[in-house]
């Protein structure tokens, strides 16, 4: 880690203790508000939605070494279309409908969801609007309730919560390259003239697979424990699968509930109708849980242009979220090995002339890797969320000369306007480095110009 971010670092730990940035995470049921209705409540048909303006910007740092010498690196561009340093975006716009099937018969349900926004979802693939979720439950087995279709893995915290619940506008370091998955159909090694160009086939995986997944939960003195396991193509949404293989989901979370807390959480304080995590207001005072879950994720990958052939994709990870009065608190560790994303050539666009090939994107396809993050948040007043995130990512740990480590310090404020409307932003402090290599080496040049970030974003759920 450079000293200048180490300064950074200390300066940020000691204003948290100092200041009261004590912390706040969403210790929610995910697997119940996505994927079930309250029985004999529901309505046939709800719609709802929700909108995320946002603006980024970064200084625009130009690379002084690699293929992109002299250009805007990929990292100091503004999402999804990488072509300025700053800009305004609609990152999501989503309208779905939820639901029962009664009078027909109140034990099935449906979900249902369109991205219409400007991400990475939409622009790969063709198309302007994309299905995120489609997916039918049936409860009529006790304690196996069975969903079927396009919806959420069980997984990760980061990636399996509702994203307009989520506390920071970007995703950490590891869940970016780590778990939200693009699909390529080579490993971006053909540096040729006229060579193959290694660019995504179709949409990032936005945390989500096609299948079929067997889950419930049950109480036992004041815990909610929740298993699921689920069984899908493993290539991504949109589209139905491309080698036969299968991808095997388990997961389990166990949910301290605090005297006060509704048996069905977070009921006492969402906008009507209850149970949707897409109502899910800022802060719900009855909703107070310590929640301790691990999750398992294996599967294969096949490439069928640069060195085809089947790759192992595997990804584990444990974590813990708190939840208590004005106070929330999360941590998690990721682990990762087979095929994982490395970014581009020399961190340049891709596209970009390099010789005598073009810029594109890299895939490691017997890796390792680490990661993980702490993140805390202070309700300090009703209105006023203060919170702090710090996350590491250790990529490529198998070689010395390939691995990078990425780490970014993340300070936020969340200001509610009401139940459905808030406003994010977010100063990103980041860092990258070569750890094996001499500072002079051109990786460690190329990652200097790594700047920080500065994000802001408004929600408005409807």
């Amino acid at each position: 880690m450079k000293t200048k971010f180490k300064k950074t670092i200390a300066a940020a730990a000691t204003a948290a203790c100092l200041g009261g940035f004590t912390g706040q995470a969403q210790a929610v049921n995910w697997l119940k508000m996505q994927g079930t209705e309250p029985p004999g409540s529901s309505a046939r048909a709800r719609v709802w939605g929700f909108i995320q303006p946002e603006y980024q910007s970064t200084s625009g740092t130009k690379l002084t070494a690699g293929p992109g010498n002299g250009t805007v690196p990929i990292f100091n561009r503004s999402r999804p279309d990488l072509k300025s340093k700053s800009s305004f975006n609609l990152i999501r716009a989503r309208v779905g409908v939820r639901g029962t099937g009664f009078p027909l018969d109140s034990n099935v349900n449906y979900f249902f969801l369109a991205e219409y926004g400007n991400n990475g979802i939409t622009r790969q693939g063709g198309g302007s609007v994309k299905l995120t979720d489609a997916s039918v439950t049936l409860n009529h087995i006790k304690g196996m309730r069975v969903r079927i279709g396009q919806f959420k893995t069980p997984g990760s915290e980061e990636g399996l919560q509702a994203i307009h619940v989520f506390d920071y506008i970007n995703f950490t370091n590891g869940a970016n390259q780590l778990l939200l998955e693009r699909f390529f159909d080579g490993d971006g090694s053909d540096d040729s003239a006229g060579g193959y160009v290694n660019t995504p086939n179709g949409p990032v995986s936005a945390f989500r697979d096609i299948g079929i997944q067997l889950f419930d939960w049950f109480y036992t003195d004041g815990w909610e424990h929740t298993y699921a396991v689920m069984v899908g193509n493993g290539n991504g949404i949109s589209r139905g699968d491309n080698d036969s293989n299968r991808e095997l989901y388990v997961y389990w979370a166990s949910e301290l509930l605090f005297p006060g807390t509704s048996p069905f959480p977070g009921a006492a304080h969402l906008a009507p109708p209850v149970w949707s995590a897409e109502q899910h207001g800022p802060r719900g005072a009855r909703y107070q849980t310590w929640k301790l879950y691990a999750w398992y994720q294996d599967g294969k990958r096949t490439l069928t242009q640069e060195n085809p052939g089947e790759y192992d994709r595997t990804r584990y990870g444990v974590g813990t979220t708190l939840r208590k009065g004005k106070i929330r608190a999360a941590a998690e560790y990721i682990v990762a090995d087979g095929m994982i994303f490395s970014g581009t050539d020399g961190g340049a666009v891709p596209g970009l002339p390099k010789g005598p090939g073009l810029t594109d994107f890299n895939v490691t396809t017997n890796g390792e890797a680490n990661a993980w993050y702490v993140d805390f948040g202070y309700l300090v007043t009703p209105k006023l969320e203060l919170d702090i995130r710090y996350d590491v990512l250790n990529r490529n740990t198998q070689s010395a000369s390939a691995e990078r480590k990425f780490q970014t310090l993340t300070l936020g404020m969340q200001y509610f306007f009401n139940k459905k409307s808030r406003l994010l932003l977010n100063y990103e402090i980041r860092d990258a480095e070569a750890p094996n290599l001499p500072a002079s080496a051109t990786p460690n040049r190329i990652l200097d110009a790594m700047d920080n970030r500065l994000s802001a974003q408004l929600l408005i759920i409807f």
